[in-house]
């Protein structure tokens, strides 16, 4: 079965592609001695770094595994903030959220550095041809200057396919939520004119995998791949997947992988000790769902385990339907004879939390939420199949795939190029990543006096955070409210904030000094 409506026909890529290749050629023969690789980038919007390739033996991720083979698995690489905006911003840029003052999910990150150069515009200046596909910056900012081809050419793309359902059940509950939003004379519709609602939480369809948009969107990512081919060019291609954030809504046979009885749960369904409840909200995203209002707060008794397994249940389908649609990118890029050429990235924006802390959503600055996956694999990559333990950063990848094309690496970046650990993943490396969220513009939180920002560096032993006012007319920091530190020697899960009983003090004031200098950093003075 095949939705019709999200089919992806684009019948002006290739004269773009080839008028593009035309007015850059000049510059390439100019520069015939340097063998420019392509990139493929793939963000994976809430991958949890629970995948094969990470040690877990229990969610199927074969073909993510496959690239893994081929590449360094980073086992410690940690988003800028927990939230799909601020965290693309941060890494598209090569700039931290304070420094693009993108900490909310409608700030475009233009309005504040309007001349920044994006990753791959740069790439697009030093004569690539850059195509969007799915979700790459946030939905609604798709940064056209960055690309040769952009998301908004090609016929029948979604505002935000997270509304797409397939089931009557959830057909029906969409439409009697139009009706009354009609009613109360409000709208929510996409560029398409279709009303963006929520129905459930996870769907399970039988139908084929391009029923739902990651599917059809990699049909046409293959036939684009073929027109690179033939277009003789280099070229950064990006493939954004929606799964697996919510509704965790896949095709049947991905439910099928999974015995729903043998499904692991969370194991500190509870606040961290000492910690203030409000540090670990967020259930709010997932609650907004039809079948979802009964959701627990975190300060709260935990979920029923049947609800706990069903969306768990979900979440393994959705990354395990993500992870076949990569396969078909890799065997493509394998059948086109593209793949010894070409440099494969591959990320999640943040963490999930599944029950953890007793919270069912991102939005904190644990390590949950904060570490993600990464995997760099291909082309330029020694250290094939190897982990690499070295404390990383999404803001890293701009510069990395910079010196990787050997292409300057721009002098504003905030992030550091990984490029030794690809070739020694042991090697010394730096000895902090940083993290930051703003508390009181999401969900509950909402009702706190004021914002707080929260500022998190994680060493090789310790996180550790501090909390201050926000002032909101002038975007800082003002009086420090709370800490909390957390020993993965001993707390591996952050179940125990000791600030309160730590008895040598001079390891918090170093974090506090340490973290002070990095946030510091990225603010422009």
């Amino acid at each position: 079965m095949k939705n019709q409506k999200y089919q992806l026909l684009f019948p002006i890529l290739t004269l773009m592609i080839m008028c593009f290749s035309s007015c850059s050629s000049n510059e390439k023969k100019s520069n015939e001695e340097k063998v420019l690789p392509n990139i493929l980038f793939i963000p994976v919007d809430d991958l949890r770094p629970e995948l094969g390739a990470y040690g877990d033996e229990f969610i199927k991720t074969p073909n993510i595994d496959r690239l893994a083979e081929q590449g360094v698995i980073f086992t410690r690489t940690y988003c800028q903030q927990a939230v799909c905006n601020p965290s693309r911003a941060s890494l598209l840029t090569g700039l931290r959220p304070d420094s693009i003052q993108v900490w909310d999910l409608k700030t475009d990150f233009r309005d504040n550095v309007p001349d920044v150069v994006t990753l791959p515009q740069y790439f697009k200046q030093n004569g690539y041809t850059t195509i969007a596909l799915g979700k790459i910056f946030h939905n609604n900012d798709p940064d056209t200057i960055s690309w040769t081809v952009t998301p908004e050419n090609i016929d029948g793309f979604p505002f935000d396919p997270d509304a797409v359902y397939l089931n009557e059940e959830n057909l029906e509950i969409q439409k009697m939520k139009v009706q009354k939003m009609k009613a109360a004379g409000k709208s929510r519709i996409d560029q398409l004119g279709h009303w963006y609602v929520k129905a459930n939480a996870t769907e399970l369809a039988d139908v084929d995998d391009d029923a739902y948009y990651d599917g059809a969107q990699t049909t046409r990512a293959i036939e684009i791949l073929q027109e690179l081919k033939d277009a003789n060019e280099p070229f950064f291609l990006s493939v954004g997947y929606y799964r697996p954030h919510l509704p965790f809504n896949a095709p049947k046979k991905y439910w099928d992988l999974y015995d729903r009885d043998k499904i692991p749960l969370a194991e500190n369904q509870f606040i961290a000790e000492s910690t203030s409840a409000y540090f670990v909200h967020g259930e709010a995203e997932l609650r907004g769902y039809s079948d979802c209002h009964d959701l627990p707060l975190p300060s709260e008794e935990a979920w029923d385990e049947n609800r706990q397994r069903e969306i768990k249940h979900g979440y393994y389908a959705s990354v395990s339907y993500t992870d076949a649609q990569i396969g078909r990118l890799l065997d493509e890029l394998e059948k086109l004879g593209l793949a010894e050429n070409t440099i494969v990235v591959l990320w999640g924006d943040h963490g999930w939390k599944l029950g953890e802390h007793n919270g069912w959503c991102k939005q904190t600055n644990y390590e949950i939420d904060t570490r993600v996956p990464m995997i760099i694999s291909g082309q330029g990559v020694k250290a094939k199949g190897k982990l690499s333990n070295a404390l990383t950063e999404l803001v890293d990848i701009y510069p990395t795939l910079c010196e990787m094309a050997n292409l300057p690496v721009p002098e504003h970046l905030q992030g550091t190029s990984y490029v030794p650990l690809l070739e020694n993943p042991d090697a010394t490396w730096k000895t902090a990543a940083y993290s930051q969220f703003l508390l009181g513009r999401y969900g509950r939180t909402k009702t706190i006096d004021g914002e707080q920002m929260g500022y998190a560096i994680r060493t090789d032993q310790y996180r550790y955070v501090e909390w201050y006012s926000w002032n909101k007319e002038e975007n800082k920091a003002d009086n420090l409210i709370s800490r909390e530190l957390f020993d993965h020697n001993t707390d591996p899960q952050e179940n125990r904030n000791i600030i309160a009983e730590i008895e040598n003090k001079l390891i918090v004031e170093e974090l506090s000094e340490q973290l002070k200098k990095g946030w510091r950093y990225s603010v422009p003075q």
